[in-house]
């Protein structure tokens, strides 16, 4: 596992290679659930604020898990305060619905991401995390259906922050904690396939991977200023070149 091994700090003049901290988005850039976390989604926010909001109109993709609750309750009319209020009764009872009626064989691990994953996760010179806008314990319930859970020890979750793009000061904190050595931007990757994961990446300078698996198109993930874009994840080598590995 990455906590047991030696990660070298960064010294200008030892003429060490680049260590670079690898972010994960998950829903449409690891795996696909087949649209099974939607319904259940719906079924708490009836149960917890009595509406289900306008779920089938609403683009979650990019969004954290409270931004959803919040959007799609305020625009049912629900005060921001009895959001907020009821957000972490919420969050339980959707994840217990999704840790209890999830179908793992309904869940699809996207093409190439195992492999990618196994040749980084037995590299010395990359770190492994998450950055996802999923609730931590959603995150290891989706991946842990798939067995990918394995391969992050940590990252950034919807517990930590509302929006995306103040994600990523929360995963350089934890990569410091758990590295003993601090993260430039430039040291960073974002892989995700929301035109939100750009944004979170080119908001802090951070270059981003894109991958067009999720909902949206190459074209448009190049023209939202991605430094790189891949259709998959399929061509292990393409990729590797793309992260500059």
């Amino acid at each position: 596992p990455a906590r047991h091994r030696h990660f070298p700090r960064r010294e200008e003049d030892t003429g060490l290679a680049l260590l670079k901290l690898l972010l994960f988005d998950i829903d449409g850039t690891l795996v696909d659930c087949g649209g099974q976390p939607k319904p259940l989604f719906g079924e708490a926010l009836e149960e917890v604020y009595g509406v289900r909001g306008n779920l089938p109109g609403y683009d979650f993709s990019g969004k954290t898990d409270p931004r959803i609750v919040l959007d799609l309750m305020t625009a049912a009319g629900v005060p921001e305060p009895v959001i907020r209020e009821r957000m972490t009764v919420l969050r339980d009872a959707y994840l217990s619905r999704l840790e209890q009626r999830l179908e793992p064989e309904h869940v699809r691990i996207l093409p190439g991401v195992v492999e990618l994953l196994t040749r980084l996760a037995g590299r010395d010179d990359v770190v492994l995390a998450l950055l996802t806008g999923n609730w931590e314990r959603g995150a290891g319930i989706k991946l842990g259906s798939v067995g990918l859970r394995r391969y992050f020890e940590f990252g950034s979750f919807g517990d930590d922050q509302t929006d995306r793009r103040d994600l990523p000061p929360v995963a350089w904190a934890r990569a410091a904690e758990h590295c003993g050595r601090s993260f430039r931007p430039e040291e960073t990757w974002i892989v995700g396939d929301s035109l939100l994961d750009v944004d979170c990446a080119r908001a802090h300078g951070i270059p981003c991977l894109a991958v067009a698996t999720g909902r949206t198109e190459v074209e448009a993930l190049a023209t939202a200023g991605a430094w790189r874009v891949v259709a998959d994840l399929s061509s292990t080598r393409d990729v590797l070149e793309a992260l500059d590995l």
